[in-house]
């Protein structure tokens, strides 16, 4: 992608600095006001804090020569105060709607990167590894959110004072000016020489970063199998390596850092020596006052000290550049993935269409080869086959979730998936109900509810639709939240609606109530079931068996038992399991 680079070939881009810079003006658009404002605020505040040192070289002059009296004292110390308070102050507002400026921007890019990571696929996400997608959300944003506090106040003074010091310095006499510009490319190099450095350091640290809380959030979403199978101490040494690796790649940020420092000193002491030396040739020549040796020594500690300021925050700065980076990689990354959507059929017979569609999991072995499948619009299809022989991958590439490999896949743009794996949000039961239709009624929600099997619900919590569900709240049964989620396709009314083995209560007294709500779920509206019991399969329209990642068998129940093929053994299986 133009733009951004990519620290592996599954990773989620990090934007360049050109592309980073280009989307911080975009993102301005409506704040560029203000921060004029700002830049001819920060020049008049730091123009002002010139005078004390003009002031102090004006006042060793008049001594020298002994024309110095009280009124010169006052008024030097009067133009000294005023100084400093308009400056302060000066200051203080430039600051302040710097960090404005800052925080509204950094806002706007905050709410288009969840806009992006919400709307990312799947398959993108998963190659990155959520842990990426994770830290770019939190620890990027909090890195370029905290920064502010140390950043800003250093830069936006450091900014002005530089350019007007330099200018100052070369009103004053310029052969100080000149001095100065001699050391100078010292500075420009330690700077050029971390800058080529610094951002690499801290890509990389970022990218441990990233790994690490992949680790972290694996270890927690696997505790049950952690606990298991006794891999406790395992996920724990993994976790340990993953976090070493970001206290390694953060002893070479600081190391940097530190050569950083000493290259600034040098150029401080050059600095200083050049500027004393020259105004030594000077004085001794009658071209320049000791006055006018002391403002420009003065001219140039208040450079150096703004330098210094930002040589403390540099580290702070440049970690925050490269989350900005990883942050704008993701926004950046989104409009182009999510584009690729799958074409809907042309022909309206036929909600979906695969034509020779293969697909494999990375360099992995292909696990789908040379599905071609059509399915009726309103026709309800069940997929079924052993474990592994590429069903819920079927039904990821049919929903969009994963590019197919080669062929083609055409199905409606209003898909939705239920999958085993149910997620209860945080909050009420009309918040999670709505999530799939804003604009619901109450008496649209319970409607929902009821065809699902599910008004019962209502009846348990204490608040109703009100009740707090989820984290925190009232806790829901297995069989619950697939009802919830079965209730949430009715709200959304989708042209296609994909079950990957979503009613599962394998065993359980709940499976007739499930398949129940599910066929209330699938009525009228082209369904693809991956059957986890034969009998969802059974009352299907059409059903079709997978072996190996092909497709095997395909028709009615009753015409593939009369066939005796792979499903009439499994039914058989099925039937005497059943009876047992």
């Amino acid at each position: 992608m133009t733009g951004t680079h990519a620290a592996a070939d599954d990773a989620l881009p990090v934007a360049n600095g050109r592309k980073t810079a280009g989307e911080v003006w975009r993102l301005s658009r409506g704040h560029r006001l203000r921060l004029a404002v700002v830049a001819i605020l920060g020049i008049v505040s730091t123009t002002v804090d010139l005078i004390p040192p003009v002031a102090i070289g004006f006042f060793i002059d008049r001594v020298r020569t002994g024309t110095a009296g009280l009124g010169t004292v006052l008024t030097v110390t009067a133009a000294m105060a005023l100084s400093a308070a308009l400056g302060a102050a000066g200051t203080a507002v430039t600051i302040v709607l710097a960090t404005r400026a800052y925080h509204a921007i950094l806002a706007a890019l905050r709410e288009e990167l969840v806009a992006r990571a919400l709307t990312l696929p799947q398959h993108t996400v998963e190659r990155a590894g959520t842990g990426d997608l994770i830290s770019r959300s939190s620890d990027d944003v909090t890195a370029v959110a905290d920064a502010a506090p140390a950043v800003i106040p250093v830069v936006t003074v450091t900014a002005f004072t530089i350019v007007v010091s330099l200018g100052g310095l070369a009103a004053l006499e310029w052969p100080y000016a000149v001095a100065l510009a001699v050391v100078l490319p010292v500075h420009v190099f330690a700077m050029r020489w971390y800058l080529r450095t610094g951002p690499r350091v801290y890509r990389a640290e970022r990218a441990a970063m990233s790994a690490r809380a992949q680790q972290i959030v694996e270890s927690q979403r696997g505790h049950a199998t952690v606990l298991g199978f006794g891999l406790g101490e395992q996920r724990h040494r993994t976790v340990m390596t993953a976090s070493w690796a970001v206290a390694v790649q953060a002893l070479r940020a600081r190391t940097v850092q530190s050569m950083l420092n000493a290259r600034l000193n040098l150029g401080e002491c050059l600095s200083l020596t050049a500027v004393l030396v020259t105004g030594f040739v000077l004085i001794g020549h009658g071209a320049s006052t000791v006055g006018g040796a002391t403002t420009a020594m003065l001219l140039v500690l208040r450079l150096l000290g703004p330098v210094n300021q930002l040589m403390f925050v540099i580290d702070t700065l440049q970690s925050a550049l490269a989350s900005l980076n990883r942050m704008i990689g993701v926004t950046t990354i989104a409009v182009a993935d999510t584009a690729d959507e799958p074409p809907a059929p042309r022909d309206p017979a036929h909600a979906v269409r695969l034509e020779d569609v293969t697909f494999g999991y990375g360099t992995g072995p292909r696990v789908l080869e040379g599905i071609t499948l059509d399915i009726p619009t309103g026709q309800r299809v069940a997929v079924v086959g052993a474990s592994g022989a590429g069903k819920s991958t079927l039904a990821s590439v049919i929903a969009g979730i994963h590019p197919p490999g080669t062929g083609t896949v055409a199905r409606p743009a209003s898909t939705v998936v239920i999958t085993q794996e149910i997620h209860v949000f945080a909050g009420t039961l009309r918040d999670n109900l709505t999530l799939a239709a804003p604009d619901a009624t109450d008496d649209q929600l319970r409607a929902a509810l009821d065809t699902t099997g599910a008004a019962g619900l209502l009846d348990l919590l204490p608040d109703g639709l009100d009740a707090v569900i989820g984290v925190g709240g009232h806790p829901l049964t297995d069989a619950q939240a697939q009802q919830l989620a079965l209730a949430r396709l009715l709200l959304t009314d989708p042209d296609l609606a994909i079950l990957d083995e979503a009613t599962a209560e394998a065993g359980s007294t709940q499976s007739g109530l499930l398949d129940r709500a599910a066929d209330a779920a699938l009525a009228g509206r082209t369904g693809l079931v991956i059957a986890h019991r034969l009998t969802q399969a059974a009352a299907c329209d059409r059903i079709v068996v997978m072996e190996h990642g092909r497709i095997t068998e395909s028709g009615t129940h009753s015409g593939l038992i009369a066939a005796g093929g792979v499903y009439a053994a499994l039914w058989s299986a099925w039937e005497a399991g059943q009876g047992t």
